[in-house]
């Protein structure tokens, strides 16, 4: 079984919202431990997000919930290990699964980076300005505005420079992709596909793609069928690939990984339906690719990236 890295999924969001779920073995949970260990998954990304309906004044206690349940119900699992730096991964026995915190849109902590230091200070490793909505540092790629990042945002991404965290730009709109690619040092997409292939907003067109990669920064593509064939519900496998090879003829086959949304998403890819059933991907990318390059997209890219 190749051993894979998962940049981005939303199961905090699922035990946030249903505490009874159990992260060990719930089938309402799609990266559940178990799943993760049938799939292959050797590192997940775990992503805090906060729903923009929220009043401000709850969202960073809503955020903090979400972060005890990464420490009292994740990583309580048996096997599961903290990475609180990402040089943490290469000390991972082989039984053992590492859980990474992450934060999905700066909603959480407003425009006070005392809380921002908190998120460091707890082991979030990657930030994402925004999701599809607009806040204090840019807009999101529902802002009709279509703005860039603010002096605010500029300054939580030299903050993340400054720390060693990723700055993520999946949900950013476009101006502010620009301005990321421009000031971050660890740029990242942690899920989005080719917008050449299909037109769906979230997406990133040929340029922005090159210039990630040209930065040296890596791409998550995503399993959400409405990200893969222009809104459909419904997607293969090969056409997920499809992304794949795309990226790869823009000379992104060094800086291609995976970042499900597992837990985050309402229809699947077909036998891709959650965690546990990867290895569907990672066969059907040996048709295609070598065994070196297919161990580079489940993990070693991310793993050359997180050594610097």
């Amino acid at each position: 079984m190749m051993k894979l890295i998962d940049l981005h999924c939303d199961a905090l969001l699922r035990l946030w919202e249903n505490p009874g779920r159990d992260y060990e073995n719930s089938e309402e949970v799609e990266t559940s431990l178990a799943r993760l260990k049938e799939g292959g998954v050797s590192v997940q990304l775990f992503a805090v997000f906060v729903e923009p309906e929220l009043p401000s004044d709850y969202k960073f206690q809503a955020a903090m919930e979400q972060i005890d349940l990464f420490y009292t119900r994740v990583l309580a699992s048996p096997g599961m290990v903290h990475i609180k730096q990402w040089s943490d991964i290469k000390n991972l026995k082989p039984d053992e699964t590492g859980a990474v915190l992450t934060l999905e849109g700066a909603d959480a902590f407003g425009n006070d980076l005392m809380k921002l230091r908190t998120f460091y200070r707890l082991g979030v490793k990657s930030i994402g300005l925004t999701w599809n909505n607009a806040n204090l540092c840019a807009d999101g790629v529902g802002e009709p505005r279509n703005g860039g990042l603010t002096e605010f945002g500029f300054e939580v991404v030299r903050l993340n420079n400054q720390h060693g965290v990723w700055t993520d730009v999946s949900h950013l709109a476009e101006p502010g992709f620009w301005d990321v690619i421009n000031t971050a040092d660890l740029p990242v997409a942690t899920h989005s596909n080719s917008k050449t292939l299909c037109g769906h907003r979230r997406n990133l067109t040929d340029d922005q793609a090159q210039a990630l990669f040209k930065k040296g920064g890596m791409l998550g593509v995503v399993f959400n069928p409405p990200f893969i064939g222009d809104g459909k519900e419904e997607s293969e496998i090969t056409d997920l690939i499809r992304h794949i090879d795309h990226f790869c003829s823009l000379g992104g086959k060094r800086n291609l990984a995976f970042g499900s949304d597992f837990d985050g998403i309402a229809w699947y890819v077909k036998e891709l339906e959650h965690a546990g059933k990867y290895q569907n991907l990672i066969n059907e990318l040996l048709k295609h690719y070598s065994e070196e390059d297919v161990r580079g997209f489940a993990s070693g890219n991310v793993l050359r990236f997180a050594a610097g």
